[in-house]
């Protein structure tokens, strides 16, 4: 039964014949601010798909875009075809169905033999299917915008898959062509054993998940132009304000913000309008610049939580770190109220915000409106996570680190020592 609460253009999908006369449509599974998700078969075949209708044609458009980039990478979303009415905002996209995401998977194992979580080898291939399909985003120079275990979808096989392109952009050089097609980066390990038996998701074998080495794109060229990308040639970007997930715990750095007019309250407020997400586009289109207002909360990187409208792929490094973590832990690293808040619990871990330990930070549009309370101790990634090996915390600082250009990317993160080693 469908128990969510109907948008205000729900049901347009019902009235569309280019769409029944292809598709069964049983019930709907997901809603979302500018989405609903419904869960059809295709007559032609009986497959189970998802028919994801897009009520904002920005969105749907950035959606397809990037999956029609990206078809062919193994751990992506596959899209079948869509649906676009030129006299409609909205648009169809019919995509692979699955029944769970990694958000889920996390829970069940939180839930599950008091919170044991997963053995080494299980985290190891959940972070491997991730970083493949990150990695198959940023080889075509996509940024997602939006990583968190809820956008990683599962199969019941255990095969994950990056979903949910609509913040995702296109950002790469005048001249520089993403790869017309997607092989996805070598990989040496087999990793097959099997799942906790209160879980319902089987774990892939590395034929499934992990495709033998097909060929990748020149080393040489990626990383040039991973370089120039940090000088951030800024494009053109019109963005709502998506959904933010706030935490429920309370802050950890004390912040001081500088006066204004309205106070600090009214300050941060603005932030989450959509009259204020409605003006920011409109500068935006003068500007040609990106919007900080993308990603959610508890994931998003500090450069964004700063204002920044000059960033780059690694926004997505630190929200994989940050995902990384959750695997480890079974709980998010930072579970922030706020925007205030969230940089409050990452100073709290990382230590102080300065030229330091993040040159240039002092340009970024909302630094001189946010200070906080010099930190002599930070908590540190090993406190955060004390039931962790020193290789898995490890791991977590060449993501989780202030300065965009010191974060690991993920061809780096996938040749890391960690996932070489065994489990």
């Amino acid at each position: 039964m469908d128990t969510h609460p109907p948008s205000e253009k729900s049901w347009t999908i019902h009235t569309r014949p280019e769409i029944t006369a292809k598709y069964q449509i049983l019930d709907r599974v997901g809603s979302a601010a500018y989405a609903d998700v419904y869960r059809g078969r295709r007559l032609s075949d009986d497959v189970t798909v998802a028919l994801k209708e897009v009520h904002d044609a920005r969105s749907a458009l950035r959606e397809i875009e990037a999956l029609r980039v990206l078809q062919g990478s193994q751990n992506v979303v596959v899209m079948h075809e869509f649906f676009w009415n030129d006299d409609d905002e909205d648009a169809v996209i019919v995509l692979e169905f699955f029944r769970t995401d990694l958000a889920a998977v996390i829970a069940e194992a939180a839930a599950a033999a008091g919170g044991r979580g997963f053995d080494v080898g299980e985290v190891k291939r959940w972070m491997m299917q991730v970083l493949s399909g990150v990695d198959a985003c940023h080889r075509n120079m996509i940024v997602h915008r939006d990583l968190k275990p809820s956008n990683f979808l599962v199969s019941d096989h255990g095969v994950l898959k990056l979903a949910h392109f609509g913040q995702a952009r296109i950002i790469m050089e005048p001249g520089f062509d993403s790869t017309e097609e997607n092989p996805p980066p070598p990989y040496e390990h087999d990793y097959t054993s099997s799942v906790p038996e209160s879980s319902s998701i089987e774990h892939p074998s590395s034929s499934e998940a992990f495709p033998h080495d097909q060929g990748t794109i020149n080393h040489e060229e990626y990383f040039r132009v991973l370089e120039e990308m940090k000088t951030k040639n800024t494009i053109y970007d019109t963005d709502k304000d998506p959904n933010i997930q706030d935490g429920n715990t309370s802050c950890l750095a004390t912040c001081t913000t500088s006066n204004t007019d309205d106070g600090d309250d009214d300050l941060w407020k603005a932030s989450l309008t959509f009259e204020a997400a409605e003006e920011e586009e409109r500068r935006n289109e003068l500007d040609c610049c990106l919007t900080p207002r993308v990603g959610t909360r508890w994931y998003k990187a500090p450069e964004l939580l700063y204002g920044s409208t000059d960033y780059g792929l690694e926004v997505d490094l630190w929200s994989l770190g940050c995902i990384f973590a959750e695997l480890l832990t079974l709980k998010p690293l930072f579970p922030g109220t706020s925007d205030i808040d969230q940089l409050s619990r990452i100073v709290s871990v990382l230590g102080n915000i300065d030229g330091e330990s993040w040159p240039g930070c002092s340009k970024l549009p909302d630094h001189a409106t946010m200070s906080f309370g010099n930190v002599e101790r930070p908590i540190g990634f090993e406190e955060c996570m004390k039931n962790c090996g020193k290789d898995q915390v490890s791991m977590i600082k060449k993501l989780v680190c202030y300065d965009p250009a010191r974060r690991a990317t993920t061809m780096e993160m996938l040749h890391d020592k960690f996932f070489s080693e065994e489990p």
